[in-house]
């Protein structure tokens, strides 16, 4: 079903490999304001063509790469290849190091609706148009999406072990994360990627504003090129990691609140007609609180703080419309009771709304309220893999950030260009044996 192909991929010049880990990105909701002032200070970092400033981003972005290519910062390797892309990491209070294990492809951008790959959540139409417009205009592809295949026999996991074993880059990142990255190019090998995932659905983790601009982009395009078999603009850039034998954590994604109208006490009140309402001790415990029970949170408001579970039998007079799979999740509770309900704000609207905020950081949670900023910071607990494949399955989505994969993949490891002229390859002779 998943048709992928290698990449003939652009990449730093082997002059810049020492410095990798002050050329990559990572994704541009996931670290703070002065973070991403840094990235932008340092001219040739990547994050000046996946997220370009200025008052033609899309422009400038075209014109930093244009400038990198002909100064030689960036070239393009003369055989396609896949990139085995792992990501060594430990979780705070652990000792022992994981290991996420994967690799970057092309794939085709292929629509919700021929459900090959399968999202879980709903995109924003102002930030896909942003992106397409960048796509149209640079043909570059910065940063990969990130999505997820069930293979319980792991075929292809020994082949990635071997190209890790002689790496292109290996260093650590912004999140403390080993990042190490390998090549791929023996066509034996890469016929073999090919013909494990034909067969595959892929699940889609992170990246839907990005894919779906793709898959817009690709639309747009239809009838174009009819005399070329392989289309650089049907192609998306993938990091696919298995879901079988892999470290894929999923971290909670919190809740702020601002500009309350209600007195906290009427608020609290109102909550009690919905939860078991009782104070917790210490608000900086809060993060490391284990949730066993479905629907509970945490509640930081003002100098107290509070467990929520939502009481026995409520859940019978909450969106019965719903499938089980999307209605049994904390998250849909979460902004059904509290932001729909009690604070009435449509759950159509709440996507959009600039008084609820979402955090991962816990410690920045507490901070906002204890400054007065956030009326109230609402801890939610990590989602289950099985959640999320369930929903995906389904064809249903789930409330905005629900998931947090972690660790994220990087931008700026490799660049994909969709430019006819670059993309152009021979990329039938990757799949002749397997037609036979």
């Amino acid at each position: 079903m998943a048709e992928i192909l290698p990449i003939k991929a652009w990449r730093y010049a082997d002059a810049f490999t020492p410095k990798m880990e002050e050329l990559t990105a990572p994704l541009f909701d996931v670290v703070s304001a002065r973070q991403r002032q840094l990235l932008y200070e340092n001219p040739i970092n990547s994050i000046h063509l996946s997220v370009p400033q200025g008052d033609n981003p899309a422009r400038n972005a075209l014109e930093t790469l244009n400038k990198w290519k002909s100064e030689g910062i960036i070239k393009q390797d003369l055989k396609p290849g896949i990139y085995a892309y792992y990501q060594y990491f430990r979780l705070p209070g652990e000792h022992d190091e994981r290991c996420r294990k994967g690799f970057i492809a092309q794939i085709k951008a292929y629509e919700w609706s021929e459900e090959v790959i399968l999202r879980h959540e709903n995109t924003i139409v102002s930030a896909v148009n942003d992106r397409i417009d960048l796509l149209k205009t640079t043909q570059i592809q910065a940063s990969p999406t990130h999505g997820l295949y069930e293979d319980l026999d792991e075929q292809l996991e020994k082949y990635m072990d071997e190209a890790i074993a002689n790496p292109l880059y290996e260093f650590e990142d912004y999140q403390g994360v080993r990042e190490v990255m390998g090549v791929i190019q023996e066509p034996e090998i890469i016929r073999h990627f090919l013909e494990v995932l034909k067969d595959k659905q892929v699940i889609l983790a992170d990246g839907h504003h990005r894919l779906e601009g793709a898959i817009e982009y690709r639309k747009s395009m239809e009838g174009e090129l009819s005399e070329n078999r392989w289309k650089g603009h049907d192609y998306h850039l993938m990091y696919l990691t298995n879901t079988s034998g892999n470290h894929l954590k999923i971290l909670p994604t919190h809740r702020l609140y601002y500009g309350l109208e209600l007195l906290q006490d009427s608020l609290l009140e109102k909550i009690k007609e919905w939860f078991v309402v009782k104070k917790f001790a210490d608000s900086e415990e809060l993060g490391t609180y284990a949730f066993h029970k479905p629907h509970t949170f945490g509640l930081v408001m003002g100098e107290e703080s509070y467990t929520l579970q939502l009481k026995a039998g409520m859940m019978d007079h909450i969106n019965l419309h719903l499938p089980e799979s999307i209605r049994q999740l904390d998250l849909t509770v979460l902004h059904e009771v509290l932001f729909a309900r009690i604070l009435g704000i449509a759950v159509a609207d709440q996507r959009s709304s600039d008084q609820i905020v979402y955090e991962r950081n816990f410690s920045r949670c507490i901070q906002e309220v204890r400054s007065g900023k956030a009326s109230f910071a609402v801890i939610t607990r990590e989602l289950e893999l099985s959640q999320v494949l369930e929903v995906c399955k389904s064809g249903e989505v789930m409330p905005q950030k629900s998931t947090y994969f972690y660790p994220k993949a990087l931008g700026g490891l490799l660049f994909a260009s969709i430019k006819q002229d670059e993309f152009d390859f021979d990329y039938g002779s990757f799949f002749e044996k397997s037609n036979q």
